[in-house]
């Protein structure tokens, strides 16, 4: 499953292969002193924030499945092929950064691992369920968010969901009431008060930026999509399990709310 990464990788034309892939986002340690993205602006990224948050996942994944859903440069999908995981798919919309996951997987020595052109509206598509559904640094760039949600919840996730977001606004998240009467508005004011906000131009030089959601819109998203929040590591971080859906959700859904 996974051999020296440095055995038989020329460190000149890893180099080489790793820079006529770029630009990468996922800055990976491929042996013999090459990086993909030495310059990359968060350094050791998501090295950094991975190991910031590992604790929470299983470390023995065998005989699991895993997707993950927006695989980017892979490192997510070899991190959960190195747990153990018997099964790995990773999708992507962008075939350049399918290509730089499976360059990584060749140069890493890090075989068994599935990549496939797809988007996560189409997840109903692959016709199974996955122990662990990975989602990472996808939902901001997504036009249509929740309904991402809703779709993992009711095509691909079997029982773990790990999710990170892009956020921006307060970190405090308010207890908020089961419901409020029409005249009262105070509450929307509230730091704490799950909010999303829209990027209608560019953010940070990229015009796929379209949401950031602060901290209590994300966990209120997740639950209002069927995810109950395990663990919540880090401010962007949340590990989940499926769970029941609500019933406005099931409202919504009628036909499709039932869990399989």
């Amino acid at each position: 499953m996974t051999q020296d990464p440095a055995a038989g990788h020329d460190p000149a034309d890893l180099r080489a292969r790793a820079d006529a892939l770029g630009p990468w986002f996922h800055n990976m340690d491929l042996g013999g002193g090459v990086w993909t993205a030495p310059g990359h602006f968060l350094g050791d990224y998501p090295g950094t924030k991975f190991r910031g948050f590992a604790p929470v996942l299983p470390e023995d994944l065998t005989g699991k499945s895993v997707l993950d859903i927006g695989c980017n440069g892979g490192f997510y999908s070899i991190e959960m092929r190195r747990r153990g995981a018997a099964r790995v798919l990773g999708i992507d919309f962008d075939e350049d950064y399918l290509a730089q996951a499976r360059f990584a997987c060749d140069a890493l020595g890090v075989d068994g691992i599935e990549f496939r052109q797809m988007s996560v509206y189409d997840v109903g598509a692959l016709g199974e369920r996955f122990d662990l559904v990975v989602f990472m640094g996808v939902f901001y760039h997504l036009r249509h968010p929740l309904l991402a949600l809703d779709l993992i919840w009711e095509n691909v996730a079997s029982d773990l969901l790990l999710f990170q977001s892009m956020q921006r606004g307060s970190d405090a998240v308010a207890e908020v009431a089961a419901d409020y009467p029409f005249t009262e508005a105070g509450h929307f004011d509230a730091p704490g008060y799950p909010k999303m906000h829209f990027i209608e131009r560019d953010y940070s030089a990229d015009p796929t930026n379209w949401w950031a959601p602060n901290r209590a819109a994300s966990a209120a998203m997740l639950r209002s999509s069927g995810f109950s929040i395990l663990a919540n590591p880090d401010p962007e971080v949340f590990l989940c399990r499926r769970a029941a859906r609500g019933p406005f959700v099931e409202a919504a859904y009628p036909a499709r709310s039932v869990a399989r």
